[in-house]
């Protein structure tokens, strides 16, 4: 029986503008994306690399802000309306903006899931209540160096899928995973039955088959917004979307041999 690994692709909100933005994601979806991560731009951002840090300054300077993020996922629920949109964010704009508020906003504009990079799972409660009241996923990360009992912890409070990264530190492209990938998802896959992405450094279809050995998503960010930084205006968006397809064209692949 084939099955399919999953393709969930990043994009800075406002890179290189929120024109471009709402543009992009319908387009990159009807490529074969199964779901968005929509990045909400602040001015730490302690998970990504050089590439997401760079569009974030851009789309900072043109004061693209969580309320813009909202507006985005609200004005493309009708056109893809069964693809995940997920917004991914730090804390400090979702506590000013009020939990509560933000919670009941983003599920009334049709957000279905929330990643917050710098939210330890021991303090996430508050968040969580109002995203299950929401009917919001709050998602969780996993690094390779969790301890079985960390993984147990967060495991308890995750909704919707895993965020497993691939390696210890920042999000951007890399040539190669670890060796002991493999053994870490099998620690996690011990302790939920959720679906399991994998990201920080997925840039190839190569990528993408070994993926689909262990786990149920790739999740590709860097070397997309790297696509969109190094083309112009009128090639950008085709530029994308042929890179999506050729990701896609790997995902649809059987993945029956264990990595």
């Amino acid at each position: 029986m084939e099955r399919r690994t999953a393709l969930f692709i990043y994009l800075t909100a406002g890179y290189p503008d929120l024109e471009t933005t709402r543009d992009l994601i319908p387009a990159l979806v009807a490529a074969g994306a199964d779901a968005v991560e929509i990045g909400v731009p602040f001015s730490d951002p302690l998970a990504d690399g050089a590439t997401i840090q760079e569009s974030t300054l851009h789309a900072l300077k043109q004061n693209v802000n969580l309320q813009d993020c909202l507006d985005i996922v609200k004005d493309l629920r009708n056109q893809i309306p069964n693809t995940p949109l997920i917004l991914m964010g730090y804390y400090n704009p979702l506590f000013n903006y009020g939990l509560e508020e933000f919670c009941r906003e983003a599920s009334t504009n049709g957000v279905d899931g929330l990643i917050v990079p710098d939210l330890p799972a021991d303090e996430s409660q508050p968040l969580l209540n109002h995203c299950q009241t929401s009917g919001i996923d709050l998602i969780p990360l996993l690094s390779p160096n969790s301890t079985d009992k960390r993984i147990e912890f967060v495991c308890s409070k995750a909704r919707g899928f895993i965020y497993c990264v691939t390696v210890t530190g920042i999000t951007g492209t890399r040539d190669s995973f670890p060796e002991d990938l493999g053994i870490f998802i099998k620690r996690v896959r011990a302790h939920s039955d959720l679906p399991l992405g994998l990201g920080f450094g997925i840039s190839t279809r190569e990528h993408m088959k070994k993926i689909g050995q262990i786990a149920d998503a790739g999740i590709v960010g860097s070397a997309l917004v790297k696509i969109l930084q190094s083309y112009s205006k009128i090639e950008r968006k085709q530029k994308a979307i042929e890179f999506v397809k050729e990701l896609r064209g790997s995902a649809n692949d059987l993945c029956e041999e264990e990595y």
